[in-house]
């Protein structure tokens, strides 16, 4: 099976004056379609480097990353962004929802960079909202919004663009138990539903039973990769309607 997101000997260094830090090295990982994989580590070991490289935010030092096929180390600065818009939908644990924009302008935003009309993108943020179940909430602000709504909106706006991949770093950091176990949900239901590559960052010991596979990173490397069942399908919502996520 072809990878979404293919690292061969990834390395990432960072040069400040005379002193060199090594983030990452000797990084080789597939990420497959279907998948929901964890990167598990303790602080400073590099998952979020190498999600943020997998995510061309960040550029490799050297090694190879292939995002859908396409080789993304040595490319251009000013290129990244493009194959981030066509490929890519980020989910940050800070939410990072523009304030003075409603719920809805916030998931449209994603849609105007796409260059989808105005009543196009009103019309497609609805339906999204609608799938997070919080429908209601399209004219609502941030700051009206709990933690759990933020970042289902947060989710909305990533699947905006029909993105093949999803990265997410510590979603459920911020969250209740309950509302965590939500979004994870809804990121298992994006994996084995619906086809994406989803890949996760998180200390959150409570939603590893989600993953299908965990790779554990210490000291900028690979220190193991476990192979773990699918979450079982009680776990799993079979939709996202309103009120399989009321609780969040």
């Amino acid at each position: 099976m072809q990878a979404a997101i293919s690292v061969r000997e990834l390395t990432k260094k960072y040069e400040e004056g005379s002193t060199s830090t090594l983030a990452l090295h000797g990084i080789d990982l597939d990420v497959h379609r279907g998948e929901l994989l964890m990167l598990m580590g303790p602080s400073g070991s590099g998952k979020t480097t190498l999600l943020s490289i997998m995510g061309c935010i960040l550029t490799a030092t050297s090694g190879s990353v292939r995002v859908a096929d396409r080789e993304v180390v040595g490319l251009r600065e000013k290129d990244l962004p493009q194959i981030r818009l066509e490929h890519i939908g980020f989910v940050f644990q800070g939410f990072n929802l523009f304030p003075t924009l409603t719920a809805g302008e916030n998931v449209e935003l994603m849609l105007d960079l796409k260059g989808v009309s105005a009543a196009k993108a009103k019309k497609r943020a609805q339906e999204l909202l609608d799938q997070v179940g919080l429908s209601e909430k399209y004219g609502s602000f941030p700051a009206d919004l709990s933690g759990g709504q933020k970042q289902r909106i947060a989710i909305a706006r990533a699947l905006a663009g029909d993105p093949e991949i999803i990265l997410a770093d510590e979603p459920t950091a911020a969250l209740d138990s309950q509302t965590g176990r939500t979004v994870m949900e809804m990121m298992a239901e994006l994996a084995h539903r619906r086809g994406r590559s989803v890949v996760i960052v998180t200390h959150d010991s409570r939603v590893v039973s989600f993953a299908d596979r965990i790779v554990k990173i210490e000291d900028g490397a690979i220190a193991a990769a476990d192979d773990t069942e699918i979450a079982p399908a009680g776990l799993l919502s079979t939709s996202l309607s309103p009120a399989a996520v009321a609780m969040a």
